[in-house]
């Protein structure tokens, strides 16, 4: 028994000493104190006592400066400069760009509840809800998607105009030069609500606003750039496109072929120094409209005319007018059936002067880091806000449709198959909303989230490619047949548009989330390797000291309180306390985030520069961090929206699932780590019980889809801020029209269907039921009229369009015309020639 006490003392007081990351000398002390405690009550010879004491010893001559600096610090520092790969400029840059926030507080393992609760809620300013409910509405109501998917190719001269006309395009450039000055949350529910309309007109509406000639000369530009093209850009006077993508470079902008080389030549009829540049790039979205381009091309000065001193400048921004001299611009790419302008454009020796370079003269070179930061920014709000809108909208559809459609005499939203789907796409309406709403809000405070806006991305891109597939398996052969009732299929077709553009999806995972976000959120990772690449060597050491004991103490207390919560079941961890209902889910997410800042702090220290070969592991890295903050959203919204007891439910489903899937993905990293006694340790430390987080129940999965089929508070909740009406005549108007007459009607609806079953009444084509049901009194004739109504637009909202051949078949009638003639004798074919010649 003295023996146990004695242990957990031990132990206590290790847990003690490592949470509060005492210094050397307390851990001496404890080693020692332990030593004589065991010694006292055990006794033991020569060889126990040098045994006992030794660590003791050791940490306490540690505790002297000059030996940890002698023997553990400088050769450490030596061995690491020699070893440690160097960051490229562009590397550098791209970790500089941007700002970390609630990303770096996950990766601490200790994160700040205040912090996530400072962050606002949605709010909007008066002028923006008014734009949101004015000009977004008309534009959607003006949308026939149908019409310009399938009939036009392109955008109506009236549409093109009214986007321009009401300043759509300059949302992002501050009043002062002509433009809405909206900020980051109107921006994201303005896009979100066009896209639930038509993903075309929003990704027409997005471009200008997300990596863009406007966003680059508002923030980069000289003061003559910024007069002159923001009040054009802003009224549409400019419609602008941004080139980057080059065919051999693709992703990698750092390996672009475009160039420019510095040169001085005549220009409107003076000598002026400028720039011959050489591009080819493709997927440039607006290209085929566009007056103004903005070019990235690698700058070089062989001849030293920028004087300074070196010959690769480095990434260079230009605007050059399409009009320009040697600009090849015009042609146009079809991405997967969309129909908004994307094409290439080409440019052979052009000339252009100094002043086309955004910023002018002084941001030479300086185009990595202004990329970095704009797509950051696009990351963040543009394509979170069509994807979010995306699922809201086929959510509502879907739950209408799921309600209304009936097989074996029931509606499909209560058959288990179904509700499965549909449930998914209820967390990922809540889930990335919430992931949406408050990364927006960030934007809105200052912050250039680079990390949070590429897993945001690839997330919210994901999450919208299930969401849709869930919609199209529950429509079934509604869904894919193309027509103009068919309100899936733009969506369906524009998912690959969202996965691929701003980073594709595998690169932003596997590559750019964990890989640059533990450098980037790591309290003393990024300390450490800029004190490696020091030219100072001296000072780098003294830098390079200090991180990496207070280094090694964070992580002597991450592993601790990670190994506690695991075990203990996260009794311990720390929850902010201001919403009971919810704070297991917080002390839940304490503990994941605790477990996740000790695995990505052994990977990252392991693997170091093979973190880049290493992509099936910094991609599971990325989705449990991806989980990690979209559970921390899933929380905050709740709480924003006024701790509604009917959302508890799906806030259940939601945090259950994510730690279900935060569990396995550090599993996947543990299973397959290379360096196997670092994976025993962090199966240890991370998950010494193996998974313990189990998904959402099915029996809780049917209680959240039964709040959603109906219309009502819940419902809108769901699916708020998209173009909603409720028009009969309009393809989704006539499912919400159509759910409320149904859900009125239930009870006749079921007295109907027991009189169906039981033989009173024949329910057949030709055959009138609904009289037969008031003959034979089971429902009046009120309600007969009623259902007699319902089921016309049941029968319209499951139906699919159907087409003659003349209008599937381009020149169909003149085919028919040929081969008539052709039966007749009246035309002769290739043989027949080829007979008559000889």
């Amino acid at each position: 028994m003295t023996a146990i006490l004695l242990f957990g003392i031990i132990v206590a007081v290790f847990c003690v000493l490592a949470l509060n990351k005492v210094l050397m000398w307390a851990w001496a002390a404890f080693a020692l104190c332990a030593a004589f405690a065991i010694l006292t009550l055990y006794g033991g010879g020569a060889f126990a006592y040098v045994l006992l004491l030794l660590p003791g010893v050791i940490l306490a001559a540690l505790s002297v400066p000059f030996v940890s600096r002698q023997f553990v610090a400088r050769p450490l520092f030596d061995s690491l400069r020699r070893t440690f790969p160097a960051i490229s400029d562009t590397e550098r840059e791209a970790l500089a760009a941007g700002t970390v926030g609630w990303d770096a507080e996950l990766f601490s393992g200790t994160p700040d509840w205040a912090k996530l609760k400072a962050i606002p809620p949605i709010r909007l300013s008066s002028e923006e809800r008014d734009f949101l409910d004015g000009p977004t509405e008309e534009l959607c109501e003006m949308t026939n998607d149908w019409d310009m998917r399938h009939n036009r190719r392109d955008v109506p001269p009236k549409v093109w105009d009214f986007i321009k006309d009401n300043g759509f395009w300059g949302m992002l450039i501050s009043k002062k030069h002509g433009g809405l000055g909206f900020s980051a949350q109107a921006q994201s529910l303005i896009l979100g609500k066009v896209a639930s309309r038509s993903p075309d007109i929003a990704i027409i509406c997005m471009v200008p606003n997300s990596l863009g000639p406007g966003e680059l000369v508002e923030k980069y530009g000289t003061s003559e750039q910024q007069e002159y093209y923001l009040p054009r850009l802003a009224k549409g006077q400019e419609v602008p496109c941004f080139a980057l993508t080059s065919p051999n470079a693709g992703s990698d902008a750092a390996s672009m072929r475009d160039i420019g080389i510095v040169c001085e030549e005549t220009y409107k009829g003076k000598k002026t120094l400028g720039m011959r540049v050489t591009w080819n790039k493709r997927y440039i979205t607006l290209a085929p409209k566009a007056t103004l381009l903005g070019l990235a091309f690698n700058l070089l000065d062989p001849d030293n005319l920028l004087e300074l001193g070196k010959e690769d400048i480095g990434i260079t921004l230009a605007l050059i007018p399409a009009s320009h001299k040697g600009v090849v611009i015009g042609n146009r790419h079809l991405p997967g059936g969309n129909l908004f302008p994307n094409g290439p454009t080409s440019g052979d020796n052009v000339f252009i002067p100094m002043d086309f370079i955004i910023g002018g003269r002084d941001l030479v070179g300086r185009g990595w880091g202004m990329l970095m930061e704009c797509l950051a920014v696009g990351r963040a709000i543009s394509l979170p806000a069509t994807s979010t809108s995306a699922i809201k909208s086929v959510l509502r559809t879907t739950t209408a449709y799921a309600r209304l459609r009936r097989q074996f005499s029931i509606p499909i939203s209560v058959m288990e198959g179904v509700e499965e789907p549909l449930t998914r796409i209820i967390e990922n309406a809540y889930a990335v909303e919430a992931a949406r709403a408050m990364t927006a809000a960030m934007v809105g405070d200052g912050q250039k989230p680079s990390v949070i806006s590429a897993l945001l991305k690839y997330s919210s891109t994901e999450r919208m490619r299930q969401s849709i597939t869930d919609a199209m398996d529950i429509h079934g052969g509604r869904a894919i047949c193309d027509g103009p009732s068919n309100y899936l299929q733009a969506a369906y077709q524009s998912v690959p548009v969202g996965i691929t553009v701003e980073g594709a999806n595998i690169l932003t995972r596997t590559l750019i989330t964990f890989s640059q976000g533990a450098l980037r959120c790591h309290p003393y990772l990024f300390k450490e390797t800029e004190a490696l690449q020091n030219k100072d060597t001296d000072r780098g050491f003294d830098d390079f000291e200090d991180a990496f004991y207070a280094h090694l103490r964070w992580s002597l207390a991450n592993a601790t309180a990670s190994t506690l919560h695991n075990f203990s079941g996260s009794r311990f961890a720390k929850g902010p306390g201001h919403a009971p209902e919810i704070e297991q889910w917080y002390r839940q997410l304490s503990r994941a985030s605790r477990s996740f800042a000790f695995v990505a702090d052994l990977t990252v220290g392991i693997l170091a520069g093979g973190l880049k070969t290493k992509q099936k592991i910094t991609g599971r890295m990325a989705d449990a961090l991806s989980e990690l903050y979209f559970l921390s959203a899933i929380l905050k919204r709740y709480e924003d929206d006024g701790e509604l007891s009917r959302d508890l439910l799906i806030v259940e489903l939601c945090a259950r699932n994510s730690l279900h899937r935060f569990e396995i993905a550090i599993q996947g990293v543990i299973d397959n780590f290379p360096v196997r006694p670092a994976a025993y340790i962090m199966k240890l430390v991370a998950l010494p019980l193996g998974i313990r987080s189990k998904p959402a129940s099915d029996r809780l999965g049917k209680k959240v889809a039964a709040l959603a089929v109906k219309p009502g508070d819940v419902r809108d909740r769901l699916t708020s801020e998209i173009y909603i009406n409720e028009n009969p005549a309009d393809i989704t108007g006539i499912l919400e029209y159509t759910l409320k007459l149904a859900v009125s009607l239930e009870r006749a609806e079921k007295a109907i269907e027991k009189a169906v079953r039981s033989g009173k009444i024949q329910r057949h084509y030709g055959s009138d039921w609904f009289q037969q049901a008031v003959d034979e009194k089971v429902v009046t004739a009120h309600e007969a009229d009623d259902l007699r109504e319902l089921d016309e637009l049941i029968n319209k909202v499951i139906a699919v369009d159907q087409f003659t051949p003349d209008e599937v078949i381009p020149h169909y009638k003149d085919a028919q015309k040929e081969s008539a003639k052709s039966k007749s004798g009246g035309s002769v074919n290739e043989k027949q020639k080829k007979v008559a010649a000889e």
